[in-house]
């Protein structure tokens, strides 16, 4: 059973670059043909794809998020990492991390970010 989990805090402020960590475990991250994503939800909105990272390490955005976002991977810890720069109350919303693009087959808890002053 794969299982993704994301950390990082809760609170950003304006300006700031919003930094959030996936650890999957029952599965690798460098496992063929795997795409590892991130989706975020902000409050009363539907579901964003903000960009993954393939098995084999390239990275894939959103063109709307593509010039403030960056995708990278810990092969050693088999985790993910997801950086948003530049952050505005816009970005409030809960983050999942993903296995797959698009619905994706294993979803993590998600974790609520809020960016305030």
């Amino acid at each position: 059973q794969v299982q993704l989990q994301e950390s990082g805090p809760g609170l950003v402020k304006p300006s700031q670059t919003l930094s959030l960590t996936c650890t999957v475990s029952g599965g690798s991250i460098t496992t063929n043909p795997y795409y590892w994503s991130w989706v975020r939800q902000p409050p009363g909105k539907g579901l964003e794809w903000m960009g993954a990272i393939h098995y084999s390490g390239s990275t894939y955005y959103s063109p709307s998020l593509k010039s403030r976002t960056s995708i990278s991977r810990d092969t050693s810890k088999n985790q993910f990492i997801l950086q948003l720069s530049s952050v505005t109350p816009e970005d409030t919303a809960v983050y999942y991390c993903v296995r797959g693009l698009g619905p994706g087959d294993y979803w993590g808890q998600g974790t609520q970010v809020t960016v305030s002053s």
